[in-house]
């Protein structure tokens, strides 16, 4: 089959087309997905660089977020039959495993998966929009309803708000009737942001987002009428030197949610803030089944729309993760082989 190739950790060079990489083939309990849509997070991009800690077995196929129709089944499957339309939940919550950095993901033409893995793609979603959902998506939801509880009238900021998980969050948040106010970079994005629904939007390039907070709510203050200024939720997977600045926007009981730090892990801290005004800092690591079927049933119904950036074949996966890798997208990218 084809399929992109890691063989060795580094930069995009190292990430290859290879057209005849063995196919898989089903054991018990397993399927074959013949790919039909594969969505990138930026987490491809940690697994190509490497990541302390985690070994990637060698060679490689990238891709955690894998949906198709089914090619094979292995003995001791039930329930399932060759042609259903299905999205694997990346995680194997059973044997352990992620698809995409310990096991095989969806940058190929087929794709093995655990059978308890797969859950079946509703009629009126696509394969493409199936494929974005459960690791931007799915940690999303948890951020953001599981987790940070955000509620109707409350004042929500999103740090990074043009990526798959920010814009989703965006759209999380609206339904919840929270007033919404999304940082980016871009000023093209920035249009397409307000379009998406927020009623504000900063340009970070252009002014520091702590500054305009203050200029829209107000600084916080631990007491008297300042309590009632500045944010009630902000949502930074970004880290980096935006986590002070983030803490220095809350108001006294203010939540700090994150789920990532793409733009590093280990910040400079000032813990004042977190005491003085009583502030919770939530994580929230991945998503559950339950959270994936609840957004394929968002999608159908209608409730909530995928924005798909840009789709590459297969063989332009590399200049994919380019575009990923330098921000250069709007929602979601989608390979399909």
């Amino acid at each position: 089959m084809k399929a992109m190739v890691l063989r060795a950790h580094g930069g995009l060079e190292n990430v290859r087309l290879e057209s005849d990489f063995p196919d898989p083939v089903a054991g018990e309990g397993d399927v074959v997905v013949r790919v039909k849509a594969t969505s990138l997070n930026y987490h491809d991009i940690f697994t190509r660089r490497g990541m302390p800690g985690i070994k990637v077995p060698m060679p490689a196929i990238m891709g955690l977020d894998v949906a198709g129709e089914i090619a094979a089944l292995g003995s001791g499957v039930k329930g399932w039959k060759i042609g259903d339309a299905v999205l694997v939940d990346p995680i194997n919550r059973v044997e352990g495993g992620l698809m995409g950095e310990t096991v095989h993901g969806g940058l190929a033409e087929l794709c093995r998966a655990r059978a308890h893995q797969l859950v079946a793609i509703p009629e009126g979603v696509s394969f493409a929009e199936a494929a974005a959902l459960p690791v931007a998506w799915g940690t999303a939801l948890r951020m953001m309803y599981t987790n940070g509880h955000v509620a109707a009238g409350e004042k929500v900021l999103v740090l990074g708000a043009s990526g798959g998980v920010g814009v989703c969050c965006i759209m999380l948040a609206k339904l919840k009737g929270a007033d919404v106010i999304a940082c980016t970079s871009s000023a093209a994005k920035a249009e397409r942001l307000r379009a998406l629904g927020a009623d504000h939007v900063i340009d970070t390039s252009a002014m520091d987002f702590v500054t305009a907070v203050y200029d829209l709510y107000g600084k916080p203050a631990r007491r008297g009428a300042g309590t009632d200024k500045g944010l009630d939720v902000v949502v930074n997977y970004t880290g980096g030197d935006t986590w002070v600045k983030s803490l220095r926007c809350l108001k006294v009981g203010g939540r700090l949610l994150t789920c990532g730090a793409t733009a590093g892990f280990d910040p400079k801290e000032d813990i004042r803030f977190i005491w003085t005004f009583e502030l919770k800092v939530l994580g929230s690591n991945g998503w559950s089944r339950a959270d994936i079927e609840t957004l394929l049933d968002m999608v159908r119904s209608g409730m909530l729309k995928v924005p798909i950036d840009r789709l590459y074949p297969l063989a332009e996966a590399g200049e994919a993760m380019r575009v990923m890798e330098n921000r250069e997208l709007f929602g979601k990218i989608v390979v399909t082989p």
